[in-house]
């Protein structure tokens, strides 16, 4: 006996219609847009997801965001890229004035940089190529294909002319990369939802909470000398190691115990130092280093308590330090500022999820578990929107050189969230 309702079976039978032919080359076109985090590009990518929502039939808001207002907001998330615009875009299904949508699907457009171009052995990262059903490119995975995913779905639901349980939302949003601008801005727009599928890529899993990271900044003062004579002055970069050493048995203690979703990953809560910048003269000593780097946030930690934390293992290396004892280590906090989030537990929404997944793939309920990074995740929770992660793609191939995504994976997430529209 099949698993699925006369009117899932019409939406999926009208999602096969619309295959590979339809959803490739989508995700063709929206990948060959070098939307990176913060450049204009970011715009041309929201406006190409826009015609594809009225397309469909959506009533579309699309609007460009008062950044001096988001940036004055106390509850700000941060970010890293330079922008001078961001655009926020929705999508909802014809509904009634003080309906809200049962449902959300929310991707970003927004993309890393490429690194070096010489390093893509699939070429040009921004002139996408399949082949043997896998597409490779700049945001195949991460994570265009879900955008792509979630307008299929939609189209299929609204091509068949079945009966939703109520309102259904698109979220497109920009700077996710870099703290979450563009969710930000769209919740505070007043966008809101019963419940919310994140399509980041998720290797056949539900990823149902993240932990945080926050970016931060390390000053050491040094004293400066000729190289001859480096014995007369201080190194910033030699007193900088006990400090560097004190944040590695931070990250050890943090990570001693990280709770189920999060105990199969090596490091769940990774503190590492990712940039250097020290002295300005080969045959002088250093008499300044600045550090920038990442932190994680356990999950259910709050913000202030995690910065607390950290500040006090570099104030503690310092007073044992005979010259930071006097020059103490200065911390800052910049770019994003991902806090933690969950979705709330014994929420029947997860249930709908992962048994629509199991019955559109004949294959049991995809495993639960936690990510060790930042998303929007943690706003639409924070906003009162269970939200969940279930995507195309699997995130080792994020942010890399061999960032790809098979085609049948798409497909089987456009199925499962047709499914769950109608379910939900």
């Amino acid at each position: 006996m099949s698993p699925f309702s006369d009117d899932e079976q019409l939406a999926l039978d009208t999602l096969e219609q619309l295959g590979e032919r339809t959803w490739a080359p989508m995700l063709a076109e929206l990948l060959a847009i070098p939307s990176i985090t913060g450049a204009a590009a970011e715009g041309d990518a929201q406006r190409w997801v826009a015609r594809h929502l009225e397309r469909i039939g959506l009533d579309v808001d699309l609007w460009s965001c008062d950044l001096a207002a988001l940036r004055a907001d106390p509850q700000y998330p941060g970010e890293e890229a330079a922008r001078t615009e961001a655009w926020g875009l929705v999508g909802v299904t014809p509904r009634g004035s003080d309906e809200v949508p049962r449902v959300v699907l929310q991707g970003h457009v927004d993309v890393v940089p490429t690194g070096d171009i010489g390093q893509w052995v699939h070429g040009d990262p921004f002139a996408p190529r399949e082949s043997a059903g896998v597409m490779y490119g700049r945001g195949a995975c991460d994570m265009k294909a879900g955008v792509v995913a979630n307008l299929v779905a939609v189209e299929a639901v609204m091509l068949a002319g079945v009966s939703l349980p109520g309102p259904v939302a698109i979220h497109s949003v920009v700077s996710e990369e870099d703290g979450g601008l563009g969710a930000f801005a769209t919740l505070r727009r007043g966008h809101t939802g019963d419940a919310c599928v994140i399509t980041e890529p998720t290797s056949g899993t539900v990823v149902t909470a993240n932990g945080g990271a926050l970016t931060f900044q390390l000053r050491v003062t040094g004293l400066a000398t000729h190289g001859s004579t480096r014995y007369e002055g201080v190194s910033a970069f030699d007193v900088f190691l006990p400090v560097y050493r004190a944040l590695q048995d931070l990250e050890r203690d943090r990570n001693a115990d990280v709770g189920r979703v999060m105990a199969e990953y090596p490091i769940a809560y990774p503190l590492m130092v990712g940039h250097i910048d020290a002295g300005d003269w080969s045959s002088s000593v250093p008499d300044r280093l600045v550090a920038e780097g990442r932190y994680g946030v356990r999950i259910g930690e709050d913000v202030e308590a995690a910065r607390t934390m950290f500040e006090e293992r570099v104030a503690e290396a310092s007073a044992a330090d005979p010259w930071l004892r006097d020059h103490p280590v200065v911390v800052a906090w910049s770019g994003g500022q991902f806090a933690s989030g969950q979705f709330p537990s014994g929420h029947a929404f997860l249930g709908v999820v992962r048994n629509a997944y199991a019955d559109v793939t004949g294959g049991p309920p995809p495993r639960e578990r936690g990510a060790p990074y930042g998303s929007d995740l943690r706003l639409y929770n924070a906003g009162g929107i269970p939200s969940l992660h279930l995507g195309p793609g699997e995130v080792r191939y994020a942010h890399s050189s061999l960032e790809q995504v098979r085609l049948s994976e798409l497909a089987d997430v456009a199925r499962t969230l047709v499914v769950t529209l109608l379910r939900a």
